[in-house]
C-alpha cells in the first residue's frame, strides 16, 4: 500500500510539472542575437595554465539590446571563433533608444595548450552576406 502511495505521489508531481509548463513561444518578449565585435585586447603572449581577462569591445545597436555572454567555438586545438551574444527585447511597450554605442565585456580565457592561439572575433556581415572576423594570434610562452 505504501509503494502505491509513493508511485501515485510521483505521478501527481510529474503531472503538475508537465501541465504547468507553457511550451508556447508566443509569450516571449525577447530573442537572442549576435552582436558585432569591434576589437579585443589580448596580451602579447599567454602563459600555460593561466586564466586571462580579455576585454572585448562590441557594438550595442540600441537600448533594447543587452549583453548575454560569449559563444566560443573551438575550431582547432588552439583556434577559437568568438561571438558576442545579446538579447533583444521585442515588447512593443518598451521605448528603445536607437543610438549605437561601443561597450566592453570581459571574456575569461584559460590557456591549456602550448604553441599559438588563433582567435577570430565575429565583426558582422559584409555587403555579400559573408561573415567578417577580426583575427588575433597570441603565442604561449613557458
Amino acid at each position: 500500500m505504501m509503494k502505491k502511495g509513493i508511485v501515485l505521489f510521483i505521478l501527481l508531481g510529474i503531472n503538475l510539472l508537465v501541465t504547468s509548463c507553457d511550451l508556447d513561444d508566443d509569450g516571449q518578449n525577447f530573442h537572442f542575437t549576435t552582436l558585432a565585435g569591434v576589437e579585443a585586447n589580448f596580451p602579447d603572449s599567454f602563459e600555460l595554465n593561466e586564466t586571462y581577462d580579455i576585454e572585448v569591445t562590441y557594438l550595442r545597436p540600441n537600448g533594447c539590446t543587452f549583453f548575454e555572454g560569449f559563444d566560443v567555438v573551438k575550431t582547432g586545438e588552439t583556434d577559437r571563433d568568438v561571438v558576442v551574444i545579446g538579447s533583444v527585447f521585442t515588447d512593443n511597450d518598451t521605448a528603445c533608444t536607437e543610438a549605437i554605442e561601443e561597450v566592453v565585456a570581459i571574456l575569461k580565457f584559460n590557456v591549456i595548450f602550448t604553441g599559438e592561439y588563433h582567435f577570430r572575433l565575429y565583426a558582422g556581415i559584409d555587403e555579400n552576406e559573408d561573415a567578417v572576423y577580426v583575427e588575433y594570434t597570441v603565442p604561449v610562452v613557458q
